[in-house]
């Protein structure tokens, strides 16, 4: 494999909307994705109405990375190696000696090989993103609220309630009817809630274009939301930039299924009308598949194996699935990278948000977590008389096994030649290689850290 990656080597550049193309004021998007679910649960399901309370403290139990197991309630941090790092009962943090009883050194029951291991099963869920996050939080407070009540319970069934708040508030139709409490708002004040695109990324998607890129833009939001995600962040000539836009994809479905499975369907009105048995032009189409987007992408290009890089923010929905059933090129944005992942909150702001954040209720959720560490390494208690070895998180490793490069944002690259030769992940390469500006510092003072 080339040691180096270039944008200008690429013939096709996708993206993913949120979170990658469009940030969002993450203190004030996290408060109202927590206030959507936890009001469905205390309103339609009799959950505590302690739910609704949230304090600034109780913000640091997120951290990307985590997953939940469903049956017992707890969440947990993960080595490289499939080992328990940290875990908590509810919000209520296992100390070392509890860890080791429960966890031992073994790997973690569900842990499986990166490819094995999905993120969504019936069993446990990963928080890899900005919107999953305020549900960890939610999650877990609903745990301790039923421990409490229950005297110790200790098996939980509360899954289908927050699947049901989902469904709710983010069904395909909630954003035409003004369902649930994240749509409404959203629509009511977008600048409170999202970044609009700063001029050098319009131009440097322009340059894109200019340079003879297909532009895809491929997003799981449906074509109403991304309309006004759009509208508002690009202008209301967006459709412009883009040569195929693919919206409601189910990713990271639209990766894995076969085509049979998973179908384009044309769009009126915001409505899925057709079914197509195959995908033969530009346009804006909904759900579908991406064995038939690259079938169209060779005709557009004339190339038997034309190049695609995606730019994603998710390492389940848009990285590993890109790169693992399509071989694409792929680009981690990695909002941690902003704050270096490991700074305090008033560190990582930039300098012209200051005033945006003061009195938020909720820390930028990219920022260290005091109670689950750094989301990159962590330390393994040594056995008696001997020191704590660092360690990758899992995390950690799929970034650096299935990302070609990752970036805070694409403000990050936007001002750089389409050529730029930027260093990649991979085996022949460092493991901060492919981090740029800068690999975090914590990295960067640990480069050889214990693997297993």
């Amino acid at each position: 494999m080339p040691q180096h990656f270039s944008l200008a080597a690429c013939d096709v550049v996708g993206f993913d909307l949120d979170h990658t193309l469009c940030r969002y004021n993450l203190p004030e998007s996290a408060v109202l994705i927590y206030n959507s679910f936890a009001q469905f649960l205390v309103k339609e399901k009799g959950y505590d109405k302690e739910l609704l309370t949230v304090t600034p403290e109780d913000w640091d139990f997120c951290c990307k990375g985590l997953a939940l197991d469903l049956e017992d309630g707890n969440f947990i941090k993960l080595a490289d190696n499939g080992t328990v790092l940290r875990a908590s009962h509810g919000t209520k943090m296992m100390a070392p000696k509890a860890l080791v009883e429960e966890y031992g050194r073994k790997e973690w029951k569900h842990f499986m090989s990166d490819a094995g291991m999905a993120c969504r099963s019936g069993k446990y869920y990963f928080y890899d993103n900005y919107f999953d996050l305020p549900g960890a939080l939610l999650c877990a407070r609903v745990v301790d609220s039923l421990t409490k009540q229950n005297n110790g319970q200790k098996t939980f069934d509360f899954w289908k309630d927050i699947v049901a708040g989902i469904q709710h508030n983010y069904k395909m139709s909630a954003f035409k009817e003004s369902c649930g409490i994240y749509f409404p708002e959203i629509k009511r004040d977008p600048g409170r809630y999202l970044h609009t695109c700063p001029d050098s990324v319009k131009k440097w998607l322009q340059q894109l274009k200019n340079a003879g890129k297909i532009l895809l833009l491929i997003t799981s939001s449906h074509s109403d939301y991304c309309r006004l995600l759009c509208e508002y962040i690009l202008g209301n000539d967006f459709t412009d930039l883009f040569d195929i836009v693919i919206t409601n994809a189910l990713k990271p479905g639209f990766f894995s299924h076969l085509p049979s499975q998973r179908p384009f369907w044309t769009l009126e009105n915001d409505e899925e009308q057709e079914a197509l048995p195959s995908l033969d032009k530009p346009g804006w189409y909904s759900q579908g598949n991406a064995v038939h987007l690259y079938e169209l992408l060779k005709k557009m290009t004339g190339k038997n194996e034309p190049k695609v890089v995606y730019f994603g923010d998710s390492m389940h929905s848009d990285i590993f699935p890109a790169r693992h059933y399509s071989n694409w090129e792929t680009v981690l944005i990695l909002e941690e990278l902003r704050g270096d992942g490991d700074r305090k909150p008033e560190e990582s702001e930039p300098l012209e948000k200051k005033g945006k954040y003061e009195g938020s209720k909720a820390k930028p959720l990219n920022t260290l977590s005091k109670k689950w560490g750094s989301f990159f390494i962590d330390s393994v208690s040594g056995l008696e008389n001997t020191e704590d070895s660092l360690v990758y998180t899992w995390s950690c490793k799929r970034i650096s096994t299935y990302s070609t490069i990752a970036i805070p944002s694409i403000e990050a690259i936007a001002e750089l030649p389409l050529d730029y030769k930027f260093s990649r992940f991979s085996s022949s390469n460092s493991k901060t290689a492919g981090y740029y500006p800068n690999p975090p510092l914590i990295l960067s003072n640990n480069e050889t850290l214990t693997t297993k």
